[in-house]
């Protein structure tokens, strides 16, 4: 008798983490072996962009909404990755933040207006702690983000 509850409590148990872990896989596998340091990857974007590659960081923030975008941190201060898919195609968990992420995809770049460009940049100075002046903004500059095809987010 007791053998039987133990067989089905373990059975339970195996069913509990297969579909816990099915939970942190979103889309394709991820290899760890193929990662790219984001602090890299932002260092000379428009080298990647159109091209599949593989960042791990740690998951600073999430749509609270629909969960179809987080930012993964850099290994460098203030630096973060904007990680973007479809609503409904993927949905990234709140409870994600703080944790590491496997994130592999397609790097694109989106080019802003001159005034989307002032916007962007006072966000990213805020982000930052910095002062910002909008009229240093002269030029238009591109926004990147990382469209993935499969995520990890690591316990």
């Amino acid at each position: 008798m007791f053998t039987k509850y133990l067989v089905t409590a373990v059975i339970a148990c195996s069913m509990f983490f297969t579909v816990q872990a099915a939970q942190n896989q979103f889309g394709e596998t991820v290899n760890p072996d193929d990662v790219i340091k984001v602090s890299t990857v932002l260092a000379t974007l428009d080298s990647y962009v159109d091209k599949q590659i593989v960042i791990k960081g740690i998951v600073t923030n999430v749509c609270s909404k629909r969960g179809c975008w987080m930012t993964v941190q850099s290994d460098q201060r203030f630096q973060e990755l904007f990680v973007k898919v479809r609503d409904g195609e993927m949905v990234f968990p709140m409870s994600a933040r703080g944790k590491d992420a496997l994130v592999k995809g397609k790097l694109t770049s989106h080019p802003l207006s001159l005034e989307q460009s002032k916007s962007y940049l006072a966000d990213e100075a805020k982000k930052q702690g910095k002062a910002f002046a909008p009229e240093s903004v002269t030029a238009a500059v591109n926004f990147y983000q990382l469209t993935p095809s499969g995520v990890t987010i690591l316990d």
